[in-house]
């Protein structure tokens, strides 16, 4: 029996307003098993109304009231953690345990952390910088947020667009993928009985409704995370009335491997940084540089751990990862691979697994040189290259040399080496000897075509409030 969402605007569930559908696929199967609504210009201006009319109230709220309806939140997703699992895997086929404790708990988390943030903002101390007046720094929110969340991490993209902007008490308009619909509409639904109507809403739909959200008039922010092409749109269109921006783009992590590393942790840490969500990550450790004195060794290690690496279905705990997301991500995954010049050489993997549905082998390819289309270009699936480099120096022109600049590693035991490479590395991230790993405390985005803009942590927060001056004089 076919599964139906549908939108959640002001308070309400609602279809599209004109009846249109998307057919939502199952991508272990192949197979269609729901629908969505197709939103237009109709359904994108009730959410906005909503949303504008709900924020005053909430903007008023004090930080105390934001903070209780959020650990509330928090604590009806934990009561909720099996419904959650099941649609969010339904949706991206991802393996059920991996997302309750790889996913889920930490997007609970992160509720929690904004829910604490709400009462944390602090400026600059009032003072008299002009003969008479006392100066004021105010930290306000910004007003209605068009958020559009992507098809990788859905609720726990969703959870880093919602909570910070609710915590600085703005209304919000998100709009899932329209190939992974489900576990928003149920966050709908478990977050309608805590906030005011309004205040939080979901529109479902394709590009052209998203779009319309960016280009909508009532949005002070347009929030996005997704493709560079679907970023520089966003920004593009964005600029036409000034609205702010947040852009959590693309990426094309380096892990930089030198001779002293410990190469049987790189190479356990990597298979997971590398092959984990189906390498569907901005962050994913996609590109692997290698010292030449150890470079033969580390391929044939990573090589090895790449065919011992299990994809398949949802129930299956031993397998680290799911099926890619929809037919159009398998045909670009192969594409990559079909497209490989005669000097690269594919270690392992290098093709789909079964005829149903949309699983890629791990897959590893070496002989790589800096300009080609591999190296260069996001794959977003379960492929890991790997190139030599000679020195400190090469490892960085290697490793800066590409348009993304959200997420890199370093693999050293040298402490002076790891803070050099820290130094020089263009990305929002380093990690060193370890990749992928988040905390809520600390930011996360990126440089370059990577965007612009923070999630996570006290940076991540404040990208929500604006700021205001006030002057008063002291005469009476």
């Amino acid at each position: 029996m076919s599964t139906t969402f549908r939108n959640y605007i002001d308070g309400a569930f609602a279809d599209a307003s004109d009846g249109r559908t998307l057919d939502v696929v199952d991508p272990t199967t192949g197979e269609v098993y729901a629908t969505s609504p197709l939103s237009g210009p109709a359904d994108v201006d009730a959410a906005m109304a909503a949303a504008a009319a709900a924020f005053p109230g909430w903007r008023d709220t004090t930080p105390s009231v934001r903070q209780r309806a959020l650990l509330k939140i928090a604590d009806a997703m934990e009561a909720r953690a099996d419904d959650l699992v099941a649609a969010e895997s339904r949706d991206t086929g991802k393996p059920l345990h991996l997302l309750r404790s790889d996913e889920l708990a930490p997007a609970i988390d992160q509720v929690r952390f904004f829910a604490g943030a709400a009462r944390m903002l602090e400026g600059r101390s009032a003072g008299e910088y002009m003969e008479g007046l006392t100066s004021i720094i105010r930290r306000e929110p910004v007003g209605v947020c068009a958020q559009v969340a992507p098809w990788n991490y859905p609720l726990l993209m969703a959870v880093w667009k919602f909570a910070p902007a609710l915590a600085a008490g703005n209304a919000v308009v998100l709009k899932p993928s329209d190939t992974t619909p489900a576990s928003t509409v149920l966050l709908a639904e478990i977050i309608g009985e805590i906030l005011p109507k309004g205040v939080f809403n979901v529109v479902c739909g394709d590009r052209e409704t998203g779009r319309a959200m960016v280009e909508h008039p009532t949005p002070a922010m347009a929030s996005i995370t997704g493709s560079v092409r679907a970023g520089m749109q966003v920004a593009e269109s964005a600029a036409k009335d000034v609205k702010r921006v947040h852009l959590e783009l693309g990426g094309k992590a380096p892990a930089v491997v030198f001779e002293d590393a410990d190469l049987a942790k790189a190479v356990d840490d990597l298979v997971v940084g590398g092959f984990f969500n189906a390498g569907q990550d901005c962050t994913a450790a996609t590109r692997v540089l290698v010292h030449e004195s150890v470079h033969d060794e580390f391929v044939s290690a990573l090589a090895k751990a790449a065919a011992a690496t299990k994809t398949g279905l949802p129930d299956d705990e031993d397998v680290l990862y799911g099926p890619l997301n929809n037919a159009s991500q398998l045909a670009q995954v192969s594409g990559f691979i079909e497209r490989l010049p005669a000097h690269a050489e594919v270690e392992a993997g290098g093709h789909r697994v079964g005829d149903k549905g949309y699983f890629y082998a791990p897959t590893v390819v070496s002989g790589l040189r800096q300009d080609d289309e591999i190296v260069q270009h996001e794959v977003f699936g379960p492929v890991m290259t790997v190139q030599s480099f000679t020195d400190e120096a090469q490892a960085v022109e290697y490793a800066n040399g590409v348009e993304y600049a959200l997420a890199s590693s370093v693999w050293t035991k040298d402490h002076a080496r790891a803070m050099r490479m820290s130094k020089k590395l263009d990305f929002g991230c380093v990690w060193i000897n370890t990749h992928m790993a988040l905390a809520a405390e600390m930011p996360h985005g990126g440089f370059k075509k990577s965007g612009y803009g923070k999630d996570l942590s006290a940076y991540g927060f404040e990208d929500y409030t604006r700021i205001k001056h006030v002057m008063t004089s002291l005469d009476d």
